[in-house]
């Protein structure tokens, strides 16, 4: 990618002219030497000396570099100073431009190469290092105690994240345990199956998707307990998958590459970054952590946020704070969701009426129960229980 040419950006190569008329060098144009560029070749050279380079009227890609092989790219937007034995290269964006350079001894020339010659250490472009091409399934899954699934292999990728209980992964002759919190990726026609253990109703998040560039070995086959940020990341998703307007299936695509971006880069650099390290995230995370816990093995009972965050030993505002900053939701509607969530596990059980449910889960009264289940699933609870049995 371009960057911005300013003088920290530019110290390893030279200096950046003042951009006052009345400081800048006024230097003949007959003593410099007139450079016509057309972008069909990069023309390579060396300062012998300090070279000054006058930005042109065209848009034109400043390349530098300090070995002659990795060339950093910038917009020659003011004129510059290259220091002695600098390499450098002038293109036009688009098009042909033409610029000056003035120096006592004229720079040589090293090279005469096509311009995608050149190592880039940054593109011209941003380059992408993953691209999701397609999602085609994306479903909350929400099983039945001691569930079994006999498995299947397909020639897409698919990601299992586990957001309540607990559920065995097969895979490569491995049976891994993933937790609340936990997920797994499977690769390409990996054949894979899945269950619960006798009494144990998981929750879960199935993604299958398709990639056209990037390479997702590091992480196939392996236990993650996913960050904070990437829970988060698929909270929006859901989110978007309620809502699911013209714009929705963007959204979910493009959150869905972040987050496999992101496990990538914790899976190659785990302690990169001090946001990633520093003592104050990993404490937010733990303390949502540990609210989620609670409201997760005490949701039958009567919930608020103050009683949530005395748990937590914070106060309600911070947790109020810390819910909106990484789950874009507040704890009450956390609360709530999750109740909601129980709700159609014990409408699946079908051993309470929903009067009973409403009252088991400390709901006002069974209108008030259904009224939320409607306004969150867009079906009541008897349409619900009509399709699960």
């Amino acid at each position: 990618m371009i960057r911005n040419l300013n003088a920290i950006t530019f110290r390893d190569f030279g200096a950046v002219l003042s951009e006052r008329p009345q400081n800048s060098k006024n230097i003949e144009k007959e003593v410099g030497t007139l450079l016509k560029l057309d972008g069909k070749r990069a023309v390579v050279y060396q300062a012998k000396e300090q070279t000054q380079i006058n930005c042109g009227t065209a848009m034109i890609v400043l390349s530098v570099s300090t070995d002659g092989e990795t060339f950093w790219h910038f917009c020659l937007d003011k004129s510059v100073y290259v220091r002695e034995g600098i390499f450098f290269t002038l293109n036009p964006f688009e098009g042909s431009a033409e610029v000056r350079f003035y120096a006592a001894e004229e720079p040589v020339m090293v090279g005469n190469l096509d311009a995608g010659q050149l190592k880039m250490e940054q593109q011209l472009t941003a380059d992408r290092k993953l691209r999701v091409e397609g999602i085609h399934t994306f479903f909350y899954q929400e099983k039945e105690q001691g569930f079994l699934f006999s498995g299947e292999a397909h020639p897409i990728l698919e990601l299992t994240y586990v957001d309540q209980g607990s559920m065995h992964s097969v895979v490569e002759g491995q049976d891994i345990l993933l937790k609340q919190g936990d997920l797994v990726i499977y690769g390409a026609n990996q054949w894979h199956m899945q269950y619960a253990d006798i009494g144990v109703a998981p929750r879960f998040v199935t993604i299958t998707f398709d990639i056209s560039a990037g390479d997702l070995t590091p992480l196939l086959n392996r236990k993650f307990t996913a960050p904070q940020h990437t829970v988060a990341l698929l909270q929006q998703m859901l989110q978007e998958q309620e809502k699911m307007d013209a714009f929705s299936s963007n959204i979910i695509l493009s959150r869905l590459e972040l987050l496999l971006l992101l496990l990538l880069r914790e899976d190659k650099e785990p302690r990169a970054g001090k946001l990633q390290t520093s003592n104050a995230v990993h404490s937010e995370n733990e303390i949502i952590r540990q609210a989620q816990q609670y409201i997760s093995s005490h949701i039958r009972e009567k919930l608020s946020v103050p009683l949530v965050a005395r748990q937590v030993d914070v106060s309600p505002s911070y947790l109020t704070a810390l819910f909106h900053k990484n789950l874009q939701i507040s704890p009450g509607e956390y609360i709530r969701r999750t109740k909601l969530q129980e709700s159609k596990q014990m409408i699946r059980e079908n051993n309470l009426n929903f009067t009973e449910i409403a009252a088991e889960l400390q709901y006002s009264t069974v209108h008030h129960f259904s009224r939320q289940f409607k306004e969150k699933f867009g079906i009541t609870p008897t349409e619900y229980a009509k399709s699960v049995r």
